[in-house]
């Protein structure tokens, strides 16, 4: 691995400290971390050195390779024998496989949500929406990335299926931290609340096959970007 495509963890952003996480010690760390992965402030392909994150959490080595090892098994970091431990390259199969299933879970929600939504879940939506636009205009990226995500809890929440919401995360972890790599592009941001916006109208409509429509365009698009992101940057990718 070539040292122009390697982040050192001293290079990289701090680590959120883990009094903001909740469990057990291990539990923090590893929150810490993948939060560090996921929002790219460690890079696809870092080399991430257990001995840094002990010094840059205060923590002792248990606790790290305990997060390591969960990291691990969520194929977000790759442990290469006599080599280290890196930050797992983004995968455009793990990508396809992510968007699939978040699709086939979030079109089955949205279209049930849009029979029986009630005045009240509509106003948390379009709360939320003003939230987004307002964070647009201030050019907040992480501030909106965050509300981005909020909106579609909300929709999988108004299900009113308990597991939901988690499945999906889980479904999305991998093509949840290569979009990150797109909504830095002039005029995303816009056009994903734009795509919001729409599946807002479906649902204020009651009209089910409108917010499939709205929703399947809004999740698709993000596979069609990353596919090309992966010949713009294929340093970033497996």
């Amino acid at each position: 691995m070539s040292q122009d495509t390697v982040q050192m963890v001293a290079e990289a952003p701090a680590f959120r400290p883990l009094s903001d996480f909740a469990g057990t010690l291990s539990q923090r760390v590893y929150a810490s971390l993948k939060e560090a992965i996921l929002d790219l402030s460690l890079r696809p392909g870092a080399i991430l050195r257990k001995g840094d994150v002990c010094e840059a959490l205060g923590v002792s080595r248990s606790p790290v390779s305990e997060a390591v090892a969960r990291l691990a098994s969520e194929a977000l970091v790759d442990i290469v024998p006599q080599a280290g431990t890196f930050v797992a390259r983004l995968s455009l199969d793990e990508v396809r496989e992510g968007a699939f299933l978040r699709e086939a879970l979030e079109l089955a929600a949205v279209e049930e949500v849009a029979r029986a939504i009630t005045e009240e879940q509509l106003v948390e939506l379009r709360r939320n929406l003003r939230l987004q636009e307002g964070l647009v205009a201030d050019g907040d990226i992480r501030g909106f990335y965050a509300a981005d995500a909020g909106f579609h809890e909300l929709l999988l929440s108004f299900t009113g299926h308990r597991r939901l919401p988690g499945l999906s995360r889980t479904a999305w972890v991998h093509v949840d931290r290569a979009r990150r790599l797109l909504l830095p592009e002039p005029g995303r941001v816009e056009e994903t609340l734009a795509e919001h916006r729409a599946i807002l109208a479906a649902l204020e409509a009651r009209d089910p096959e409108a917010a499939r429509a709205a929703t399947r365009a809004h999740l698709r698009q993000v596979v069609t970007r990353l596919e090309r992101l992966g010949t713009e940057r294929p340093e970033l990718f497996a």
